[in-house]
């Protein structure tokens, strides 16, 4: 929860605060969640009209009003530029000034509280450093370039087996969305797990900046956001920017097996832990096993401590994100029995989804987003599971200069694992084509611009037993083709 007087000091800049003057009828009021999209808003949130690429969230506050929220920051201009559209709100609103309180006195009770700034997105970074400020918590930043998502997941499910812990929402891990996970942070929180994103150089140790973390866990290097870098080297020094933001008490969780990631090491004052299949890595595993979508075996070391896991985490690539987690907890001072049962939670790899399918098949849902790396740890989770394997893969997107070489890559590899393989749009179809050149029969192989075209395609083939792997990058949007090709209620099994 955040209190009106904290909003009010903290979104100003921190030079020149001055304490506003709140009236008595408004001394106890205090927001619930901070949201940046106006669909989230529910009686009581308090909305940050962000203006970004594609939309302004100055386009929605008279919805914003109408939904209850019970303030939002905003852009003085903005607002005042739609004085009159707002002047037909049902539901009152007043215009706060934060540095004097201005507005609140005529207020009266119930009125949505539009605090205006010159810049919501500035004063929102300055509110989540204030409200950080206030608080103890231990904060664990993660990055990499595929897996952040899902390695704060099994992370927050570790920590949470001793700790209260907080974990961004969603992937909240931009300069936008990053504050409003630190907003959501309260006195009770003993831990909280942030997913840290860049786009651009310097991002990352702005995120820092912000959290301050005291564990920094570094999961991978690779070609994602290659377009927007360059090179792998400006990525590789782009994710540095988290272990170098680490102070000396701090930890840098770093993965052994990716060279880059390890090299981070030598520019660091933080503690050094590392993971991975590597004997020299200060927590390693080794007779790692896939169990197909029943989850993984593996043997940990860790010192004078071997140990013989089955963990439901599913395909071989979740060794790397039970053992960040395991290192993590390590860290944290939790026990072996603690940790195990945290990686065991059902809930904390929500990511990879298994779903009934259409005409009796099973879906692999892993459709959120991809890239070379996870594209290829997918296709190694089909090649594990029973029936026909098919394979639904989508454009990789931001991979600049690698982005053929890498499409045609996986499509050497899916022809090796998938029995059917159908693509869908225009950086796909060299997936098709590396796929029929590396021995995959043209038949078996369908390439579509359209994934309505793709979704048609697939209804018409599935049948009892298929496995069916869907994957492509976020902006894809193949949730609409899981979404399609889900067994249908009172579908014959």
């Amino acid at each position: 929860m955040l209190r009106l007087v904290h909003v009010l000091y903290g979104v100003q800049p921190r030079s020149n605060r001055a304490m506003p003057h709140i009236p008595v009828q408004w001394q106890d009021l205090n927001f619930g969640d901070a949201v940046t999209d106006s669909r989230e808003v529910e009686p009581g949130t308090f909305f940050i009209a962000l203006v970004g690429e594609r939309t302004n969230g100055h386009n929605f506050l008279a919805d914003v009003i109408a939904r209850g929220a019970a303030g939002a920051l905003v852009s003085r201009a903005d607002v005042e530029a739609r004085r009159e559209t707002l002047a037909q709100s049902e539901r009152p609103w007043a215009l706060i000034n934060p540095a004097t309180g201005e507005g609140l006195v005529e207020a009266a009770p119930g009125t949505c509280l539009l605090i205006a700034v010159d810049d919501p997105l500035m004063a929102l970074q300055r509110l989540a450093v204030y409200h950080r400020h206030q608080l103890t918590p231990t904060v664990v930043g993660i990055t990499g370039s595929v897996g952040k998502t899902s390695t704060k997941e099994v992370v927050a499910a570790v920590l949470s087996r001793r700790f209260r812990t907080l974990k961004s929402k969603r992937s909240y891990n931009s300069e936008a969305t990053f504050p409003t996970s630190l907003l959501s942070l309260t006195p009770e929180h003993e831990v909280a797990v942030l997913e840290m994103g860049m786009w651009a150089p310097g991002e990352i140790r702005f995120l820092a900046s912000l959290a301050r973390p005291q564990i920094g866990v570094v999961t991978n290097v690779g070609p994602s956001h290659l377009e927007r870098l360059k090179t792998i080297e400006a990525i590789a020094q782009t994710k540095g920017e988290l272990p170098e933001s680490l102070s000396s008490d701090g930890w840098a969780v770093l993965n052994a097996d990716d060279a880059r990631v390890a090299a981070m090491a030598n520019f660091t004052n933080a503690h050094i832990f590392t993971f991975g299949l590597t004997p020299t890595a200060t927590l390693w595993a080794d007779n790692v096993t896939s169990y197909g979508l029943g989850g993984i075996g593996l043997r940990i070391h860790y010192g004078d401590v071997s140990l013989d896991l089955r963990l439901p985490l599913i395909g071989r690539h979740s060794v790397y994100l039970a053992l960040a987690a395991m290192s993590v907890g390590l860290i944290m001072g939790m026990g072996w029995d603690e940790i195990i049962a945290g990686l065991s939670d059902p809930d904390a790899q929500p990511r990879l989804r298994v779903l009934p399918g259409a005409n009796g098949s099973t879906l692999i849902d892993d459709s959120y987003n991809a890239a070379p790396i996870s594209s290829f740890a997918a296709l190694d989770l089909l090649a594990d599971t029973d029936g026909r394997r098919v394979a639904i893969l989508g454009d990789m997107l931001e991979l600049g200069t690698v982005e053929e070489e890498s499409h045609r890559q996986v499509g050497q590899h899916a022809a090796e694992v998938a029995q059917v393989l159908i693509t869908i749009g225009q950086r796909a179809r060299w997936i098709a084509e590396a796929a029929q050149a590396a021995g995959m029969p043209a038949s078996q192989i369908m390439a579509f611009d359209a994934s309505a075209d793709a979704t048609s395609a697939a209804l018409a083939l599935l049948q009892p037993g298929d496995h069916v792997l869907i994957k492509a990058s976020r902006g894809m949007e193949l949730e609409h083709v899981v979404a399609a090709l889900q067994r249908q209620p009172g579908e014959e099994l």
